[in-house]
């Protein structure tokens, strides 16, 4: 079984480039970020030719998740809200920022997690409180439905230096600064491990690349796109790479696809 993340940075403006990815690549589930539509909008029917089942929690012109798995997803849901309650969880799910089901016996937890904007900011206090709100999210579903679960998507934040192209240049910038790290860190502490670094530990390996400066053609970038696995699925993965072709393409997504493969 293969599970990919791709933040798209649109999909309408990028279908083209996922359809005929997931042709060269009909991975059994693939989770998207930043679709940036209403889900009356979502273009399905290119997808749906490839044999996919769509499940998607979108919003006009910002954030938007989807699922998309060749076998129908059982226990979908959007949000904090069906989990931990609305009382718990406030405003927060007017951004679409999570969406879950279970494929094969695996939950899947897709998220695009806030980008923070700018340490000390309004939107870096509401990322702070968001990844807190995550973590009782993930917390509830290991006490509440007990399975291997499997989180992707584009976490905004580069967990180890390692993960930087430049790790002094980005010391204390938004997506590398401490208060992140460690509440990503308190997330894994649940019992998630990070697949990737199972099979590379060297460092120069990156999930996005600024547009600017020719960033992806001299490789600085960042890997904050991930996937982080239970115990036991960890144990059974055998292989988790990045593709960076798609990110070569004519007006690409600045991120590129992970693949995990069990």
């Amino acid at each position: 079984m293969k599970i990919a993340t791709w933040n798209v940075n649109s999909i309408r403006t990028r279908s083209q480039h996922v359809v005929d990815w997931l042709g060269q690549n009909p991975v059994n589930v693939l989770c998207l970020q930043e679709t940036k539509v209403p889900d009356a909008d979502f273009p399905r029917l290119p997808f749906e030719q490839l044999g996919y089942h769509l499940y998607v929690s979108g919003q006009k012109s910002y954030n938007g998740v989807a699922l998309l798995s060749l076998e129908p997803l059982a226990d979908v849901s959007t949000g904090f809200e069906p989990i931990l309650g609305a009382s718990s969880v406030g405003e927060l799910d007017q951004q679409k920022r999570v969406i879950t089901g279970v494929a094969n016996g695996i939950r899947i937890v897709n998220l695009y997690v806030p980008n923070g904007a700018s340490v000390g900011s309004e939107k870096y206090e509401y990322k702070l409180y968001w990844l807190k709100v995550l973590r009782e999210y993930l917390r509830s579903l290991l006490t509440k439905q007990p399975s291997d679960i499997c989180i992707s998507g584009d976490f905004n934040i580069a967990l180890e230096n390692r993960d930087l192209h430049n790790p002094d240049a980005s010391k204390g910038q938004v997506m590398a600064t401490d208060l992140e790290r460690q509440a990503l860190k308190e997330i894994l502490e649940l019992g998630f491990a990070d697949v990737f670094r199972k099979f590379t530990a060297e460092d120069g390996h990156f999930s996005w690349w600024d547009y600017r400066a020719g960033a992806f053609r001299r490789n600085l970038g960042w890997r904050i796109d991930h996937h982080y696995l239970t115990s036991k699925l960890y144990q059974q993965a055998k292989s988790c790479t990045i593709d960076i072709a798609p990110r070569a393409l004519p007006q690409p997504s600045d991120h590129t696809p992970v693949v995990v493969e069990f």
